[in-house]
């Protein structure tokens, strides 16, 4: 073979360089002599690898080392037998000469030559040499500028052209799957009509037979024979033909879900396909399109399952009544009452004979048992799902005036017990609550309490408040009242929490018939809740509250127990109620006319229901004026005749004058400085006001600054600030303790959160103080030794802090009623139950909203207030008078007195009963009045 030659590209090869294998091109040649190089399509060649390096050959090598194409030996592949490598073949670039690539590739005998043999060409050195004349024709490492940049549009061209292949293998295959589905098709339907034309060539014959009745009786008698045969033969056709559609209607019928679930996939591409569009982002698949709308459907849809059930049975009884027509010799509606019988009893099919009746009805059968387990499974759901709700408090609550809690607090077992107190009257109501928590741990914690409820039911539902749809459940728009209860979180995210549930109350479409009792924490937020609610709001701000009432506990001993006694339902209460016999009387006259109430206010209907507590003697009640009177209950009091009372005036002692006092603060308050405004109002010139917590000072005064106090505003105290733990005893040791006229330990602001820690730190800084006052007593020497050996059996550590308190008012502000024991061990401190007070008001204000302009003002440092006084401001010692004689005196003071404390007993009485019965007072004996602040 004649040798060319190339050019060499590349002088200086890197025989360790890796090199790709060169594109197969067409070359061009238009001399018999030179062989063409053979162009094999596929991935043949390309996968063909050396089978081990060849050393690099030397210097002096043709032109085909040169050319770069010496790293890599070209060898045949193994399916064209054992060869061993030959020699390169010896290239010349330089007389390279040019061919028509068109002629080169023509039907001309030197294509032939240039083929191996086992092709139908030449030998096996023929294939080497071709093979490295292409290599030697490879281009140089070198490349173009332009063929860089058509690099990556290659790149694509290439990978577009294997997705357009794939999507062209994947149409051909679900084209396939068309056409077997339409020939099945089309072969049952052909089947269907050559049978039909079959029956019709039947009839054909038959009347052909007809035709030829008249012939002798011998065709007569064959006729008469062919004739049933031909009608038995046509009848069963017949039958058969109707039975062979029912079958292919049940094979049909059983394929074609299996066919449409295979095909899903393949409807988006064939309308791809068809359409020649091209989508950036992935299509979601038919089968995950439909099985989310079947879950939607289910979901939203609560009868769903039981009409796809339904549809189920339905469904399997004339599919499988269909079958059994077609396998069996009964009628159609026969075959559908034997579906029937199977569906609904599995061992009916029993008695089948036949293979095919067997198949249908245990088939059948199966179906049958599958529905019924569903239907099963899906009864079992719906009880347990109704008895779940039943039991988390999900169910609606069918009541009339009934009254509604929203919100869960320690307050709510003293709230619940004062309301059973207050339905007792009536045999009991209905309170229900409506909390973020689990139904179940709600009436456990209910039924801790012990506590007979005396006929009232109490209704528990789990909910939000702040949801309508929970609202409408507990019937919010029926209740009498409401209650929100403050939360155990801070101040400002309880009242924030209740200002959003009286926006909620406000959007019921339905409107509220009773009014909202809100709990507020922070006096400061009570008229933004006020401006949203309107006129149905009522406030009760038990910080404010319960400031005020230590304030004026401290300043009066004992007064806790008689506000114990009023605000509770357990003894007496307010009530406002109008009594037409009573119009045209004096007030002086209505205050003796009740032998089982105390009448001090007038609810005057030409002031729009303003309430006047305490008026004046000679206030003629006129037409539609109440009275507001303190009695045991609502049904219990009526105004009688005017009894016979003395009215001699008494000229007693006068009122002393206010001294000056030194109290103590233990503890900071969110509202302390509105506690310092009630005290400047209280007492006289001169006093000091000891402020001991842990608060630096200078962060205090910015604290009462910043809400808007003028500590340079206060004429009648001084402010001293001393700064400690008023749980350590060095730091109270600090302290003038015995010389203190009241000490207020206060709930701090930092333990707010925490109710059992908050009662803990009081308890403890009371024993600690009580502790260092009883060894500062002057008489402490002097005590007996029969005292001091009594023992701590015999209390005798609280002996010595009871006589410190005679000395000195100790009241602690304790928020949890299960400390009231500890602290009424022995009489070392006048407590106040802080919780237990505001659930009492709150009860109080749910039942009448009335009493809260009432409450309002004897809390108030102006206006009316609760006082105790002593006994030589009515009577001289061992004087023998009635309560209603005491009453009358009282009067000259401006002052209506509401009850008494005998000095023999530890509690006071509050509408004494018998109040016409004179009896002997002491001196040292106490009278509880309504009196016209100073």
């Amino acid at each position: 073979m004649p040798q060319i030659k190339i050019p060499n590209s590349n002088p200086k090869p890197n025989p360790n360089k890796y090199e790709r294998p060169p594109v197969l091109k067409k070359s061009r040649t238009n001399s018999d002599d030179v062989v063409p190089a053979p162009h094999f399509p596929g991935p043949l060649f390309p996968a063909v690898r050396r089978s081990s390096p060849s050393p690099p050959p030397p210097a002096s090598s043709t032109a085909a080392g040169a050319s770069g194409f010496s790293d890599r030996d070209w060898l045949f592949p193994s399916f064209l037998g054992p060869h061993t490598a030959r020699g390169r073949v010896t290239v010349q670039a330089a007389k390279l000469p040019k061919h028509d690539f068109s002629h080169s590739h023509s039907g001309s005998p030197n294509r032939s030559r240039s083929m191996p043999s086992g092709l139908g060409g030449g030998g096996h050195g023929e294939m080497v040499e071709s093979m490295r004349l292409i290599g030697a024709l490879r281009p140089s490492t070198e490349v173009p500028e332009s063929e860089k940049e058509t690099k990556p549009v290659a790149v694509r061209s290439s990978s577009s052209t294997g997705l357009s292949a794939r999507r062209a293998r994947e149409f051909k295959r679900s084209v396939y799957l068309y056409l077997l589905i339409l020939t099945c098709i089309f072969s049952v339907s052909y089947a269907i009509y050559l049978r039909n034309e079959v029956t019709k060539l039947q009839g054909e014959i038959t009347n052909l037979l007809i035709l030829c009745n008249d012939k002798d009786d011998v065709h007569n008698h064959s006729y008469k024979v062919l004739k049933l045969g031909d009608d038995g033969s046509s009848s069963y056709f017949g039958n058969a033909d109707s039975r062979t559609v029912a079958l292919y209607t049940v094979l049909f019928t059983l394929a074609m879900p299996f066919v449409f679930y295979k095909c899903l996939d393949y409807f988006p591409q064939v309308k791809n396909l068809s359409n020649r569009t091209k989508r950036n982002k992935e299509e979601v698949p038919l089968k995950k399109r439909i099985a989310y709308m079947v879950d939607v459907c289910f979901s939203v849809y609560p009868y769903a399952k039981l009409l796809a059930l339904l549809f189920a049975t339905i469904f399997l009884i004339g599919f499988g009544g269909l079958a059994l027509y077609a396998v069996s010799d009964g009628s159609l509606a026969e075959a559908l009452w034997l579906s029937w019988t199977f569906v609904a009893d599995s061992g009916n099919h029993a008695d089948r004979v036949g293979t095919g009746q067997r198949i249908v009805s245990v088939s059948i059968s199966s179906g049958g048992m599958l529905i019924f387990a569903m239907m099963l499974g899906l009864v079992s759901d719906a009880i347990s799902e109704k008895v779940d709700s039943l039991r988390k408090g999900k169910s609606e609550v069918i009541e009339r005036n009934h009254i509604l809690i929203l919100g869960w607090s320690d307050k709510l077992g003293s709230l619940l017990k004062q309301l059973a107190i207050a339905n007792k009257s009536i045999g009991g109501g209905v309170v229900v609550v409506l909390a973020e928590r689990d139904k179940e741990e709600m009436e456990m914690d209910i039924a801790k309490l012990e506590f007979d409820f005396m006929g009232t039911s109490v209704i528990c539902r789990s909910g939000s408040p702040l949801i309508l749809a929970d609202l409408k459940k507990v019937s919010v728009s029926k209740a009498r009242a409401i209650i929100v209860l403050a939360t155990d979180e801070n101040a400002d995210q309880s009242d924030a929490r209740a200002l959003r549930v009286v926006l909620s109350l406000t959007g019921v479409k339905e409107g509220l018939k009773g009014h909202v009792v809100v709990e507020m924490s922070d006096l400061d937020n009570e008229p933004l809740v006020k401006l949203v609610g309107g006129e149905l709001i009522e406030t009760v701000v038990a910080h404010d509250v319960i400031g005020r009432l230590m304030i004026q506990c401290a300043l009066q001993p004992g007064l806790a127990q008689i506000w114990e006694n009023i605000l509770g339902f357990e003894n007496a209460e307010f009530y406002v109620k109008r009594w037409s016999q009573l119009d045209g009387m004096r007030f002086e006259d209505v205050l003796i006319s009740f032998p089982d109430a105390i009448p001090c206010g007038i609810k005057v209907a030409s002031d729009g229901g303003k309430i006047l507590l305490n008026p004046e003697d000679n206030y003629v009640l006129r037409e539609g004026d109440e009275v507001l009177v303190i009695a045991e209950d609502d049904d219990t009091y009526a105004p009688g005749p005017l009894p016979e009372v003395r009215r001699v005036p008494f000229h007693g002692v006068i009122t002393p004058p206010k001294y000056p006092e030194r109290i103590l603060f233990c503890g900071w308050r969110r509202d302390i400085d509105d506690m310092i405004l009630v005290l400047e109002a209280f007492l006289a010139p001169g006093s000091e006001l000891w402020m001991f917590n842990e608060v630096p000072i200078k962060e205090r005064e910015k604290k009462l600054t910043d809400g808007g106090f003028d500590i340079f505003g206060l004429v009648n105290i001084k402010l001293v600030h001393h700064e400690g733990n008023a749980v350590i005893r060095r730091h109270l040791e600090d302290l003038p303790l015995e010389t203190f006229d009241s000490i207020l330990i206060l709930a701090d602001e930092s333990l707010e959160d925490s109710i059992v820690h908050s009662d803990s730190r009081s308890l403890a800084t009371l024993l600690l103080i009580r502790d260092i006052q009883s060894k500062r007593l002057p008489d402490r020497d002097t005590k007996s030794a029969a005292s001091r050996h009594s023992g701590f059996s015999h209390s005798s550590w609280i002996r010595d802090m009871q006589q410190a308190s005679d000395k000195s008012i100790i009241i602690s502000e304790i928020l949890d009623s299960r400390t009231r024991n500890l602290v009424s061990v022995s009489r070392i401190s006048d407590y106040v139950l802080s919780n237990e007070l505001v659930s009492m008001a709150l009860a109080m204000v749910a039942e009448d909203k009335q009493i809260n302009r009432v409450l309002e003002e004897l809390f108030a440092e102006e206006g009316n207030e609760m006082c105790i006084r002593p006994a030589e401001f009515y009577l001289f010692d061992q004087e023998e008078l009635c309560f209603y004689e005491i009453m009358i005196r009282g009067r000259q003071r401006q002052e209506i007195v509401i009850g008494y404390r005998l000095a023999t007993t530890e509690r006071a009485i509050i509408n004494p009963p018998d109040k016409s019965k004179p009896r002997k007072w002491s001196i040292e004996d106490v009278f509880v009045v309504i009196s016209l602040g100073e």
